[in-house]
């Protein structure tokens, strides 16, 4: 759980991100083949559903010493029919029984098949239980079961319509519907009893699919609060960050109610046997997990599909376009620019330090030691101040200072300086007579 905390937090901050908006396409046909299965395994196979929906009779009787195929002989060759639907139940303390499922029968066919199983397997008729239902009490069953499911989802859609706003309650209920098809589709492929808790199960899922998606679309709602007014992403990349951030809340949520589901089906089933507590755990455990799918892979890009059809969500996602374009005109801009720093720095090193002392062509390569040297040969000027070593010393300083100060700039010829009128010398340093 601490790595999952981890990534949760790299998740919620962003420096981490797993693209399922972006990834449309692939949840849009992985989610297409499987309804495109449960659509034709309905059709081909339909729904084995108990004799509480379509009416019938069930024996409940100890095994005995008679098998599974004795027992379907006696039912057939007594008047209950060839498609009597024949288990072995484990009850609670390791007893086992059997469990014949036929059509509604006549009192006489009961009579006649309560005593072919009681021959068969040794039991007397008083140790053999036997419930009858009516198919006009399994329509009315179907008929309620009906209802509940429409008014649950108007009101599912009424709730999300005021709470948020209609095109995530559609988004929402494509992800309900979506569960509901591929549940039933399992159930009519592997053949499994729909009874009346199956009924219940299928409500509880939906309710918990719900749940997932609204705290999903929660977040999307937060994420794209003032979104129009900027720049910086569109609606689809604001509502996978927000699909990110809730990644490992909805991971652990499924995670903690789908273990003690799986615990019930697996080895609640294996020891109690079918009955209702399997049918209702069972229906949880596939509904659950195609709930989690969907509040991930479906309601949100559904959502952002129907939110980037509006004009100005259009709009936004060119502004964005355009900016990233920007972006990385500036990036290569700036990466070339590096490049030709880096070539005419290369080139420079190149050169080596006595090449920069170089002159073009005067031949003063160290200006300070030259003016050094015709300080010692009597040559420094003298101003109008006052002549002199004290006086000839600030020129030529500041002269030898010059090029230093220029750091890496290439010296050129000292210049010398100007002499006024009145300060007119011959080359020894005499005044010019008149």
């Amino acid at each position: 759980m601490s790595v999952l905390g981890g990534i949760g937090g790299r998740l919620y901050r962003g420096e981490v991100s797993i693209e399922f908006v972006a990834r449309k396409r692939l949840w849009y046909s992985v989610s297409g083949a499987i309804l495109v299965i449960s659509v034709v395994s309905l059709i081909v196979f339909g729904l084995n559903f108990s004799v509480d929906f379509k009416g019938g009779s069930v024996y409940q009787f100890p095994t005995g010493s008679a098998s599974i195929t004795q027992v379907r002989q006696a039912v057939s060759s007594s008047g209950g029919g060839s498609d009597a639907i024949i288990q072995k139940v484990t009850r609670i303390g390791g007893a086992a029984e059997w469990s014949v499922q036929t059509r509604t029968l006549s009192p006489a066919a009961q009579r006649s098949v309560e005593a072919a199983l009681s021959r068969v397997s040794g039991v007397p008729q008083n140790k053999i239980n036997i419930k009858s239902v009516g198919a006009s009490w399994g329509s009315e069953i179907s008929h309620k079961a009906l209802e509940a499911l429409i008014a649950f989802l108007i009101v599912v859609v009424i709730y999300l319509s005021i709470a948020f706003e209609w095109k995530m309650a559609t988004a929402a209920l494509i992800a309900l519907a979506h569960d509901i098809v591929i549940t039933v589709g399992v159930y009519a492929l592997l053949h499994f009893t729909v009874s009346p808790a199956s009924v219940i199960g299928l409500l509880t899922i939906l309710g918990y699919s719900l749940y997932d998606t609204v705290v999903v679309f929660d977040k999307v709602r937060e994420n794209t609060a003032g979104l129009l007014s900027s720049s910086r992403s569109t609606y689809s990349q604001a509502a996978n960050k927000a699909l990110n951030q809730t990644l490992v809340r909805s991971i652990n949520t499924s995670l903690v109610a789908l273990l003690p589901v799986a615990s019930i089906l697996f080895v609640g089933a294996g020891l109690l046997g079918a009955g209702e507590l399997k049918d209702l755990a069972l229906v949880l455990f596939v509904g659950m997990l195609s709930g989690t799918y969907s509040s991930i892979c479906i309601a949100t890009p559904v959502l952002a599909d129907l939110k980037e059809r509006e004009p100005q969500y259009k709009a936004l996602a060119k502004r964005v376009s355009l900016r990233a374009a920007g972006g990385r005109a500036a990036q290569r801009a700036a990466a070339k620019a590096g490049s030709g720093a880096s070539r005419r720095a290369a080139a420079t090193g190149a050169a080596g330090p006595a090449d920069l002392a170089m002159t073009s062509g005067n031949g003063d390569a160290e200006p300070e030691a030259a003016a050094q040297a015709r300080a010692d040969q009597g040559d420094a000027p003298e101003t109008e101040a006052g002549a002199g070593p004290a006086g000839a010393a600030e020129p030529v300083a500041a002269a030898a200072s010059q090029p230093a100060s220029r750091g890496a700039a290439r010296p050129g010829p000292r210049q010398q300086p100007r002499r006024t009128s009145a300060a007119k010398r011959r080359p020894g340093g005499k005044k010019r007579r008149r």
